[in-house]
């Protein structure tokens, strides 16, 4: 059985990642009726969708079959990382870029938070949204026995099974503490979006897109560096034997705060900088 307070997290992680990003493009754009910030949203989450669904993910996809890039993988995680963490940050920046040339004559405060809540709203939506609903399902399937049905309808058509029965096994043992955290750690990404967003623009508005597209590229990469690195530390003792799971959230987590905050501080800096009026 999932426990009630894993539902009730989950649900908590959900409301997170589905209707807080639509409100808050709702009440943002009627609070700035005139400025076009429908338009930058849809920009914003178009070009995630675009360079991250379309693109790079199908790629990885592709490249995870064959057994020579799984072997480099396993065989230099830190570079895998690496990789993964640099690919994300310039396919994202090259969509935060096009998608700022594109608005380019309304570019403005206003219109840069827009598309930065458009890019990190539909990555929340899609990425972790869709997901938690499939996961509030099948623990509703779980708990009234239904979810053993489908499984052994499953099993009768001949279809191996074992990847529904790891998913049932995770849904039971995982803590709701982990769900909760995916919720926390989506409004730490939204954060970071939107500055990575408005620094983009910003530079661009100002002239110098280079040095803000080296910035967002260095702090975007570095983002999704630390939290996979420390991960791996669990499996490849990069600090020790008694490094735990436990130990590895902790940094994780302090870390994208932190970064959170600063990227809290970039927001706040523009604004105060950024006089142009749409």
């Amino acid at each position: 059985m999932v426990s009630i307070i894993s539902l009730v997290t989950m649900v908590v992680t959900l409301l997170i990642c589905m209707v807080v990003p639509v409100m808050t493009i709702i009440i943002y754009a009627k609070k700035n009726k005139g400025k076009g910030i429908w338009l930058s949203w849809f920009l914003g989450a178009a070009g995630f969708f675009v360079m991250q669904v379309i693109i790079r993910m199908p790629i990885l996809s592709l490249l995870s079959l064959s057994s020579g890039f799984t072997k480099f993988a396993n065989e230099n995680y830190i570079v895998y990382v690496a990789i993964l963490a640099f690919t994300a940050a310039l396919f994202e920046l090259i969509a935060r870029f096009v998608v700022s040339i594109i608005l380019k004559k309304k570019s403005c405060y206003e219109v840069a938070v827009g598309a930065g809540l458009g890019h990190g709203g539909i990555e929340a939506i899609i990425l972790i949204g869709l997901t938690y609903v499939n996961n509030l399902l099948y623990s509703i399937m779980i708990n009234t026995g239904t979810f053993d049905s489908m499984v052994e309808s499953t099993a009768q058509m001949g279809v191996d099974v074992k990847a529904l029965m790891d998913v049932k096994e995770a849904l039971i043992e995982t803590s709701s503490a982990t769900f909760l955290l995916a919720g926390y750690e989506r409004i730490l990404t939204m954060i970071l979006h939107l500055a990575m967003t408005v620094l983009v623009f910003y530079f661009a508005s100002k002239k110098k897109t280079l040095v803000g597209m080296v910035l967002c590229l260095l702090i975007h990469t570095a983002i999704d560096f630390v939290p996979g690195f420390v991960q791996g530390a669990t499996v490849y003792g990069y600090f020790g034997e008694n490094f735990t799971t436990r130990n590895a959230y902790a940094i994780i987590y302090a870390f994208l705060t932190a970064m959170a905050v600063v990227g809290i501080v970039i927001v706040l800096s523009i604004k105060k900088k950024w006089k142009k009026e749409c």
